[in-house]
């Protein structure tokens, strides 16, 4: 009996157990340092087989997100010029200039404005002031079709609103979110039933999922948490939508956990393991960060979730290789089928935005108490 009851204790202390900071910081620094040694000049070029792509596009802002917070917690001098160059490569500004409404060209302002707070360089954020403005100043908000969005975009009136306290910004983003959240595809991407987001309205019922289930995209589905987070961790306690982003976030905090695979991941179709089941780094890592980040705030029990935090992580340190590239990493597409086969050889199209989401997922680790 008592050998028995050292095992369940013992099994119980494995799961539970908080991942050594020392190694998820480790980590993190082999990750990064295999991706800027690939990528020495920020300017790069992104070249897929579709297209090539300037160095500014959502990808990259994804990573340089993991890059920035990684450097609020352990600054390197060589991460910061990183950085730098590559704002200034690109003169602050967005894909497709100060005109476009696509919240892809947006995302790079989220870092732009990280690094104006740390510098107070102006410069660094004139351009994306004024494409924000550019919506501020219209009534159209349908732009949000597709909820990635929300994470590209989101975050960046929230920061326009806070350093500039002016409640015009969150106003606007909220017109755009309510408009996706109850709009879109007829009655909004948002499922309140199973708490749940349609990626867009092709995945909207009638649309099933072999096994007959709703057809929820992992990633896609994390956008959404990781949006909510950045939102609601700079928006002002007084903002009067602040309480349905914060439902909205519990909501999916509590659909995510029986949802989980017991080897910590997501599959990349959250109710359908068959349909290219299988670890799955970049939705895996978002739902870590904006676990761990609520309960870093006492939003989310710690008993509850930290466990799943920690089998998740498990799970995730898998993916990486020796020499830091990451695993299991589905590329660009909006479905379970996009970007297959993910396995842990495979390099996808785009290597910098699942860098990004294991380096925001460990950043949140890092701050755990």
């Amino acid at each position: 009996m008592k050998k028995i009851c050292l095992l369940i204790f013992l099994t119980s202390f494995t799961v539970l157990a908080a991942p050594n900071k020392k190694q998820v910081l480790a980590q993190m620094h082999l990750a990064n340092q295999y991706f800027q040694q690939k990528w020495p000049d920020v300017g790069q070029v992104i070249v897929s087989p579709d297209k090539t792509r300037p160095s500014n596009i959502w990808t990259r802002s994804v990573y340089y997100e993991g890059l920035i917070e990684l450097y609020k917690l352990d600054p390197k001098a060589s991460d910061m010029k990183y950085m730098v160059d590559w704002g200034n490569f690109h003169h602050w500004g967005l894909r497709n200039g100060v005109k476009t409404r696509n919240a892809d060209d947006q995302a790079c302002g989220q870092v732009y404005m990280d690094l104006f707070l740390l510098s107070g360089d102006s410069a660094r954020i004139k351009p994306i002031k004024a494409n924000i403005a550019n919506m501020v100043a219209s009534e159209k908000a349908d732009d949000w079709s597709w909820i990635d969005c929300l994470q590209m975009s989101m975050p960046v009136f929230t920061r326009l609103g806070v350093i500039y306290q002016d409640p015009r910004y969150f106003q606007k983003m909220y017109d755009l979110y309510a408009y996706t959240k109850y709009k879109h595809g007829g009655n909004g991407l948002y499922d309140p039933k199973e708490r749940l987001w349609w990626r867009d309205k092709d995945f909207v019922p009638p649309y099933k999922e072999p096994n007959g289930e709703n057809c929820y995209w992992s990633r896609g589905t994390a956008w959404v948490y990781a949006a909510l987070v950045r939102t609601l961790d700079l928006l002002p306690a007084n903002d009067p939508h602040r309480a349905e982003y914060l439902a909205d976030f519990i909501a999916l905090s509590e659909a995510l956990p029986p949802l989980q695979r017991a080897d910590g991941f997501w599959n990349v179709s959250l109710k359908d393991p068959t349909n290219f089941g299988g670890p799955e780094l970049t939705g895996t890592s978002l739902y870590v960060y904006g676990m761990a980040w609520g309960v870093r705030k006492g939003i989310l029990p710690a008993k509850k979730y930290n466990p799943i935090i920690h089998n998740a992580w498990k799970g995730m340190t898998t993916c990486v290789h020796p020499n830091g590239f990451l695993g299991f990493v589905q590329g660009t597409g909006k479905e379970p089928k996009d970007s297959q086969p993910v396995t842990f050889d495979h390099v996808p199209n785009f290597e910098d935005f699942g860098l990004g989401c294991f380096l925001l997922a460990g950043s949140e680790l890092l701050k755990a108490k």
